[in-house]
């Protein structure tokens, strides 16, 4: 489908939005101002979106609503823009949770309100532009530009170590990108002086070149996913993070990572893909396996579900590797869920933590007797992470499971082992948390969610049933992208 901008209006307009809160948020004016402003902003950015869902074509692979204008001539780098059957739902995803931020923090967030806001709405535009970049250079330029939000966000807003966490995550992601950058220098070269994207997926590489440049973009997208051992940025960012900066972290800019994987390594160097596929696998399930026992021990509520963060998203990586379009598809149903369930998880671990100012599970209990609308979310919220018939968050996993037994028994067997891992450390924060007398007075005078609450909380719940009881419009868009991705990858190059 020809452009139409409406990937332009999804980058710019939350970005404009952002610009304008700052502009108007000053001190003369009243905060809900700002917080009007700011969710006109996301309603808006939300709704330029919808469109490309309601007009995208499923039968074909070619990318759709592309735009295309020169930007630097010199080196031949382009505003290219264009989305397929992968990157459609999580500029949707994105745009969406990012509404719900802002509801989520309408009263929480007093301090800088309108930088607070501004920050969200900025990094909104940001992460669509690199969803939706068809040229590596662009593509660069948002995935770079987006962590400044994020940093500010930990670093102002954060918790007691804000600055320490702030500054762990913006150096990690930091120094695997610039191997990226290195890998597209070579590729625009071998390309005859072009950045973009397309052109890279047919340059016919010998395996060793192959190889490098596989390395040199997994140490960027590793760190994203994360994946073990590069994880250890995450749970300090999460914990770190206010509520708003830990939804948007694990709903969405961890996909960045996973969506890094299928936009370059598996087209571009398919034959090293093929042959570190072990590798890879390897890692995955270490970060299912292992991951998930850190989990159980954890005290923290935000640090539990961090962990439990890791662990799904090595059942992404898993699927990616396996090479077949079960895989790929779980995988990606894998990251919309997870979106999803991450986002709710962490809001209501918000909700908590507005009132009692604290995340540790010893210091609830019986919260189901003063907040029972709460708990019945919760509930829903803490099966679909351990991955409950009926709810998104079984959806992508067991498609993920019945890929790997085609591939190899074991892959699925300690693949398994998640949705008992993930029961065990779900259901024992919930139980600890929720259930049981009264703990304490502060737990006595809690106040169930109120109007505002609920809504995002719903409209999160509605569509973990949604997609857990009808996956089908979630598949149907991307099975025709994933199919020539797989058929890609399977030719050899050398």
């Amino acid at each position: 489908m020809t452009a139409n901008y409406f990937l332009s209006l999804s980058i710019w307009l939350p970005i404009l939005a952002g610009v304008v809160v700052l502009v108007t948020g000053s001190p003369k004016n009243s905060g809900c101002t700002t917080r009007w402003i700011a969710l006109v902003g996301a309603v808006l950015g939300f709704a330029v979106t919808v469109p490309l869902y309601l007009y995208f074509s499923n039968d074909t692979a070619s990318m759709q609503f592309v735009e295309m204008a020169p930007w630097i001539p010199a080196f031949n780098i382009n505003y290219h823009l264009g989305i397929d059957g992968i990157s459609l739902w999580f500029v949707l995803l994105n745009s969406f949770m990012t509404l719900l931020v802002v509801i989520a923090g309408w009263v929480v967030i007093e301090k800088r309100l309108a930088q607070y806001m501004a920050a969200f709405l900025i990094m909104s535009g940001l992460i669509n532009g690199v969803f939706a970049a068809l040229d590596a250079i662009l593509f660069y330029v948002f995935f770079e530009a987006m962590l400044i939000p994020m940093f500010l966000i930990i670093g102002v807003w954060g918790g007691p170590r804000r600055v320490y966490a702030a500054i762990k995550f913006f150096l990690y992601t930091l120094l695997g990108s610039l191997l990226m950058l290195a890998a597209f220098i070579y590729l625009y070269f071998e390309a005859g002086g072009s950045f973009e994207i397309i052109k890279f997926q047919i340059l016919p590489l010998p395996l060793g070149v192959q190889v490098l440049i596989f390395l040199a973009f997994f140490m960027s997208f590793a760190v994203k996913v994360p994946m073990w051992p590069l994880h250890t940025w995450l749970p300090d960012a999460h914990v770190e993070a206010p509520t708003g900066g830990s939804v948007i972290l694990a709903a969405i800019t961890l996909k960045i990572g996973a969506y890094g994987f299928l936009r370059f390594n598996l087209p571009i160097t398919p034959d090293a893909s093929h042959a570190l596929s072990g590798f890879i696998i390897a890692l995955s399930l270490i970060a299912v396996v292992y991951i998930g026992l850190v989990a159980l021990v954890q005290n923290d509520m935000k640090k539990l579900v961090a962990y439990s963060s890791i662990a799904h998203m090595g059942f992404v990586t898993l699927g990616f590797f396996m090479f077949n379009p079960m895989g790929v598809e779980g995988g990606l149903l894998q990251m919309i869920s997870h979106g999803f369930i991450s986002g709710a998880m962490f809001l209501c671990i918000g909700v908590l933590y507005d009132r009692m100012h604290s995340r540790q599970i010893s210091d609830y209990g019986g919260v189901v007797n003063t907040m029972p609308t709460f708990a019945a979310f919760f509930m829903l919220f803490a099966m679909a992470n351990a991955g409950l018939p009926g709810t998104s968050g079984f959806i992508g996993e067991f498609i993920v499971i019945l890929s790997a037994i085609q591939v190899n028994f074991w892959y699925a067997a300690l693949a398994a082992t998640t949705l008992i891992f993930g029961a065990a450390y779900t259901l024992w924060m919930y139980k600890r948390v929720v259930f049981g007398a009264v703990a304490n007075p502060h737990v006595a005078e809690l106040k169930d969610i109120n109007k505002r609450e609920t809504l995002f909380l719903a409209l999160l719940a509605i569509l973990v049933l949604a997609m857990g009881l009808y996956p089908k419009p979630f598949t149907d868009t991307m099975h025709a992208t994933v199919q020539q991705l797989i058929e890609q990858t399977s030719v050899p190059k050398y």
